[in-house]
């Protein structure tokens, strides 16, 4: 039996059907095999060149008058660091720029915040100083604590220590207790502040970004702090009195030393709270002659001062007691006795460089060519 024959036009479509079914098979492995070369470089890659992986950040939050004295110590500090896991922030006068004719160190270089105020001791310019520089730290989402420090504050152990103390728990180290004393609460804040929610406590302040956001929002406390929380001298002329020779005697109350303790304490967050500074003040000024060491101001370490004896025994500080609430907290880091403190204050630059070359800091690596010069 004959078979008929395939008509031209046929035998057209199905060559045509043949090419293109050859051409999407070629596409298909040739896809494939890019594929699998691009997982295997990608594997390849990442065992030769692991993936950047960004940590949680402290922000360090200058408040200075002008320029850093101690620059150079922080310097230390952050040298060799990887830089994913810190920022930098300073307040300083409106108008001062770091630049490389006031600062030595590149990490601070155009680290002050655009939009700085001046600041006046005793009011409540210095909570709005800290909220400014809250607002541009929170800017950045990896930032999740928030460490104020002032500057005259050292560091007293390297980073990588400070960091893991710091990130080990998820609280706020904020020192907060009750101010039975000292008579600076005005009882015209009530009933917007109550009396059983007035702090007080060390401005040094390390914060969670839980706790950063709150005192960005807070649109009730901080306006009680900005109302009854300054007074200044009338002119000569009006007053009936002389200028008392402590003009922390004009203040109804010292705004930085209560205002964050208190806003957390009427939020009722205080259980979220590890309830003391990480920042060492001495204020005993028992033993000190000097006038300009009395008054409301800390003691200010001076050349003389600085000695490794003094470090060793701030580090060695392993509890507070806190008078007014028959308190005592003993220091712990993940679960374990730890010094309290990770940085102090008050130094001077010659003080601060002294010990920087006695590597008393821990943060020292080649600190001999550094002058005690100011």
């Amino acid at each position: 039996m004959k078979r008929k024959p395939i008509s031209p036009k046929l035998l057209l479509r199905h060559k045509w059907k043949t090419k293109i079914f050859a051409v999407i098979l070629v596409g298909f492995c040739f896809s494939t095999l890019l594929l699998m070369d691009a997982q295997y470089s990608r594997i390849g890659a990442s065992s030769l060149f692991p993936q950047f992986v960004q940590k949680p950040k402290i922000a360090f939050l200058f408040l200075a008058r002008n320029r850093l004295p101690l620059d150079l110590v922080w310097d230390e500090f952050f040298q060799g660091e990887n830089e994913n896991r810190f920022s930098i922030y300073v307040h300083s006068r409106p108008g001062f720029l770091l630049n490389r004719l006031t600062t030595r160190s590149r990490y601070f270089l155009d680290r002050q915040v655009n939009n700085s105020i001046q600041i006046y001791w005793g009011e409540a310019s210095m909570i709005q100083a800290e909220i400014i520089l809250l607002q541009h730290a929170l800017m950045d989402p990896f930032n999740e604590r928030f460490a104020f420090l002032s500057d005259s504050c050292i560091p007293l152990y390297n980073f990588s220590y400070t960091y893991d103390y710091i990130m080990s728990t998820s609280t706020s180290f904020v020192d907060s207790f009750a101010d039975t004393k000292e008579g600076r609460y005005n009882p015209k804040m009530d009933p917007v502040i109550p009396v059983n929610n007035w702090r007080k406590g060390s401005q040094w302040v390390i914060l969670t970004r839980k706790h950063a956001e709150i005192i960005v929002k807070d649109e009730v406390v901080f306006p009680m702090f900005q109302q009854h929380c300054q007074r200044k001298s009338l002119p000569e002329f009006w007053r009936d009195r002389p200028v008392p020779a402590d003009n922390s005697k004009e203040h109804n109350c010292i705004p930085d030393e209560h205002y964050v303790a208190t806003l957390l304490a009427q939020k009722g967050l205080e259980g979220e709270l590890t309830r003391r500074s990480l920042t060492h003040t001495s204020w005993d000024i028992s033993s000190s002659k000097g006038r300009e060491r009395q008054g409301w101001h800390p003691v200010t370490y001076k050349l003389a001062d600085a000695t490794p004896m003094l470090i060793q025994s701030i580090k060695d500080i392993d509890n507070i007691y806190y008078e007014t609430e028959y308190r005592r907290e003993w220091c712990t880091s993940k679960g374990k006795p730890s010094p309290c403190f990770l940085f102090a204050r008050k130094f001077t630059r010659p003080a601060a460089m002294r010990l920087l070359n006695m590597s008393a800091l821990g943060v020292s690596k080649e600190a001999s060519s550094y002058s005690f010069t100011s």
